[in-house]
């Protein structure tokens, strides 16, 4: 790779001295290394996704959520698909409601299950189909 000292333009000290023409150039029309800073996620917005991607990281919550995206269910029928032990479920369930990507709902003795908006977007970043631009 090319690399190129920076140019008499980079009056930014944080630039190292030389890195190529093609990043220095657009870096510099945004305000340098304060510009590219003040353009990217603040760290609330980080610490948030880490947290969504934490919940998405267990393959029984996959599990859920792509259940749930066919219809809302009761736990004694996500239970039955997972085998797993009420403890675990209500764990996993927990995991999924405090990230907001999932919400029950009391009927009765029952506590029905379902997607929420966020839900469906973040198991669309699960898809086993993957789109590729001007690709099928």
């Amino acid at each position: 790779m090319k690399k190129a000292a920076c140019s008499t333009n980079c009056t930014d000290p944080a630039i190292p001295a030389k890195i190529p023409p093609e990043v220095l150039e657009p870096l510099m029309t945004i305000g340098g290394l304060e510009g590219l800073s003040s353009l990217t996620m603040p760290r609330d917005v980080i610490i948030k996704n880490v947290s969504l991607f934490k919940a998405l990281s267990d393959p029984f919550r996959i599990k859920i959520l792509s259940m749930l995206s066919v219809q809302p269910l009761c736990v004694c029928i996500i239970r039955e698909l997972l085998e797993i032990s009420d403890t675990r479920l209500s764990y996993h369930l927990k995991k999924l409601s405090s990230m907001g990507l999932i919400e029950g709902t009391s009927q009765g003795n029952w506590i029905i299950y379902e997607l929420t908006d966020l839900g469906v977007k973040a198991l669309s970043l699960c898809s086993e189909e993957k789109k590729t631009k001007g690709k099928r």
